[in-house]
């Protein structure tokens, strides 16, 4: 099994004409992706890549039946596309654009609630289910398919390290979730803890947290009451010097929050086991994730 993709899920990709839109829509086709449908306004009627491209999402999802968006929409532009995929009726949209302000996405997460519609993202690598769909920007070679294990991490290029390392140990993944590093964004470490939890062909999970905010602590105190499989984490950013953005908006440490070393500390106490040389990374998983 897996969670939120797998081989039922049909994909649709909005702003699919662009140069990065059709670039990785032909990856994720090379991959085995069902790619249903392509939304550029205004240049409906038009194939690429023998997908049909539609004007709109809702016009789309009538005449396809796709259930998830891939957004490589600009920034200006994008948290209209995110709300124009749920309201038509998209079940699972990933956000893969970075730089969406973020009153922007102030008013994207106030117009999913209470909505069906689940966002992973933005400024995201994706999601992919390992021989079966990539809905995203990560390079598929490394992942290794049928796998045991759960990965979620908020940073895009230390998913691919640490799926890479699994992969070289003979360790397959169930489900990868880059669930992406800006301040306000859809699903959560909770949300995929709680699915990986649930599904019964993952065994281990992977936690790839990085400095700024609090949500590997959350992440930790969910673990402990809601999680009974073994739990493998990394926090990027241990040498990074307090007030320094790293690379993502939300990476910002404030005073004493948000330290790598504070969320390493609660992570340890919550019995996570915390790699803190990411070299070593698939030495400690091949230690704890003994099926």
């Amino acid at each position: 099994m897996s969670i939120f993709v797998d081989k039922n899920t049909r994909l649709l990709v909005q702003g699919i004409t662009g140069k990065e839109g059709l670039f990785h829509t032909t990856q994720c086709i090379a991959y085995g992706t069902n790619v249903v449908a392509g939304v550029t306004p205004g240049k409906g009627g038009r194939q690429v890549e023998n997908v049909p491209v539609f004007n709109t999402v809702k016009e789309a999802v009538s005449k396809t039946g796709a259930n998830c968006s891939m957004i490589f929409v600009p920034p200006a532009f994008a948290a209209d596309a995110v709300m124009e995929a749920a309201d038509g009726g998209i079940e699972l949209v990933v956000a893969i654009t970075e730089g969406i302000p973020v009153m922007d996405m102030i008013k994207v997460k106030n117009f999913l609630a209470g909505k069906k519609t689940r966002l992973i993202g933005p400024n995201c690598p994706g999601i992919i289910t390992p021989g079966q769909c990539k809905v995203g920007i990560m390079p598929a070679p490394i992942h290794r398919p049928h796998g045991p294990i759960g990965v979620v991490s908020r940073s895009g290029t230390l998913t691919y390290e640490v799926v890479k390392q699994l992969t070289l140990k003979g360790i397959g993944q169930s489900t990868c979730v880059g669930i992406g590093g800006d301040p306000v964004n859809g699903t959560n470490f909770i949300d995929c803890l709680d699915a990986f939890q649930k599904d019964p062909d993952t065994k281990g999970i992977v936690m790839v947290g990085e400095i700024g905010g609090t949500a590997e602590e959350e992440a930790a105190d969910f673990i402990v009451k809601n999680v009974d499989k073994p739990v493998v984490g990394f926090i990027a950013g241990l040498t990074a010097p307090p007030g320094r953005r790293m690379g993502h908006a939300g990476a910002i440490i404030s005073g004493s929050s948000g330290t790598a070393q504070g969320k390493i500390s609660k992570m340890k106490g919550c019995g996570i086991r915390v790699c803190e040389d990411l070299g070593a990374f698939g030495d400690l998983c091949e230690e704890v994730f003994r099926f």
